[in-house]
């Protein structure tokens, strides 16, 4: 039986479905004692940080629970597709590995779940390919759904209900050296081009000595970095009682000295405060790097997308961090070919980037997502217009990466020294968040943090560095 729930856009609906858990017991493990085969599971992500938690924490519950989990490129017996939906392209990606999956294996049970699979559960319920779909709230109990014979097809809940978020269970997901730490989920901006508080459902956030447990286990189980994740972070601790903000969080972690190297994921203009500056400046764990998603130089498009700031705001901002924290990287979002932006407007956010001061950017070709007010804009534009002004940022994100590497070389900088790339390279990170290439093979100090000297910059504009004490003169 499917219900129909309100809070979507446009007629679109959400469906809540009555399922039917059985006999079985929760939690039932796949039996692995002879006679019996593990069930090899796959996992694919898509979209962002707080998916890739996610999906870690699904990964960590099917091991625990006696599944052999497996590459997405494999033979499995189920295959999970934690999907994102912020744009259409990314509901086209999620229905292509739908196929993929049957590909491989054309008896396997696929099960779809994430954000494309809480917008638009009565779409993905239709291709025949797809066993179950399990909405955001849902995901948690991936396994209980597994392990369980269930008579639905769908198990999506309304999220726009839900007031809480509760911490997953996580003791292993990094990144190589990293661990990300999920302390916020959902979002209450309902800019005009975004699906997402409708996906993620309002702003939540993670009881605040949660998240700094959460932290502590990551130092003891010897990370040293964290990056706090979220959809909107700078929303952190506002449905708290007593509220509670990031950079109280912050303040805790330096205070206690609770791990070397803390990050924030990204951070809206008009949220970076100036306690969070002063932090900045002053902190000895806080990593010099924000992430801003700007979306826009052009103060009549910002208005379009309904962002509640100006770019004098931004210029604003950015001049305060530099002079504060002149070695601070600053990474931002960018959107090209918002519904009616005019060449002027094209031109204006061009501008306000070549005058301004950042080291990396992130340039979106708009595509249309329905069920966003600006999917109903007039003055969409030429798909060749939008990706010639893509083209044109990121030339100009280009060259700003070039010219923020080039400010360190012969310098020496502290660097969490990670895995090999694709090429047999050690790579690291800096605080500042360059990526340096080490010209010493040193496998063994992986998730150690050195000082390396710059030596070089790439022509992609990654750093070449070597390690202090090995490098000459």
């Amino acid at each position: 039986m499917a219900v129909r729930l309100f809070g979507m856009p446009n007629g679109h609906s959400l469906r809540l479905t009555r399922y039917d858990v059985g006999n079985a017991a929760y939690g039932q493990r796949p039996k692995s004692q002879k006679g019996f085969m593990k069930k090899k599971v796959a996992i694919t992500t898509l979209g962002c940080k707080t998916n890739q938690f996610e999906s870690a924490a699904i990964v960590e519950s099917l091991e625990k629970s006696g599944y052999s989990v497996v590459s997405f490129n494999t033979i499995a017996d189920i295959y999970i597709i934690n999907t994102c939906t912020v744009t259409a392209k990314s509901d086209a990606e999620s229905r292509r590995l739908i196929r993929r999956a049957k590909k491989y294996n054309q008896d396997a049970r696929i099960i779809v779940t994430g954000c494309y699979a809480q917008i638009s559960s009565s779409a993905l319920e239709k291709i025949p390919d797809v066993s179950l779909v399990i909405g955001n709230n849902e995901k948690k109990r991936i396994v209980e759904f597994l392990g369980n014979q269930i008579s639905e097809r769908v198990i999506v809940s309304d999220i726009e209900e839900d007031k809480t978020v509760s911490s997953l269970s996580l003791e292993s997901f990094a990144e190589h050296t990293r661990a990300f730490l999920q302390i916020q989920n959902g979002c209450n901006a309902f800019c005009t081009y975004c699906i997402i508080p409708y996906a993620r459902g309002r702003s939540r956030s993670v009881p605040f000595d949660e998240v700094i447990k959460g932290i502590k286990l990551y130092s003891d189980h010897g990370y040293k970095e964290v990056v706090l994740t979220g959809i909107h972070l700078g929303n952190y601790g506002f449905d708290l009682s007593p509220k509670k903000s990031i950079e109280d969080i912050l303040a805790e972690v330096e205070g206690n000295s609770l791990i070397e190297r803390i990050r924030i994921g990204s951070i809206e203009p008009n949220e970076i405060s100036d306690r969070l500056i002063e932090l900045l400046a002053s902190s000895k764990s806080l990593c010099p790097h924000l992430h801003i998603p700007l979306q826009s130089g052009s103060d009549s498009v910002l208005a379009r997308m309904g962002r509640n700031y100006n770019s004098d705001l931004v210029k604003d901002i950015v001049t305060e961090l530099l002079l504060k924290v002149p070695d601070i990287s600053i990474g931002f979002d960018v959107i090209s070919g918002f519904p009616g932006e005019s060449d002027k407007e094209h031109n204006d956010t061009c501008s306000f980037l070549d005058e301004i001061h950042f080291a990396y950017l992130h340039v979106f070709p708009y595509s249309v997502r329905p069920g966003t007010k600006a999917a109903d804009m007039s003055g969409h534009l030429n798909p060749e217009i939008i990706k010639a002004r893509a083209k044109e940022l990121r030339k100009i994100g280009e060259n700003k990466k070039q010219n923020f590497a080039a400010k360190f070389i012969d310098r020496r900088v502290p660097v969490l020294i990670q895995s090999r790339n694709s090429h047999g390279e050690i790579m690291a990170l800096s605080r500042n968040y360059l990526s340096v290439k080490l010209l010493d093979d040193v496998p063994s100090l992986k998730g150690k943090e050195r000082i390396v000297r710059i030596i070089k910059v790439d022509e992609y504009g990654a750093c070449i560095g070597c390690l202090d004490d090995f490098c000459l003169g």
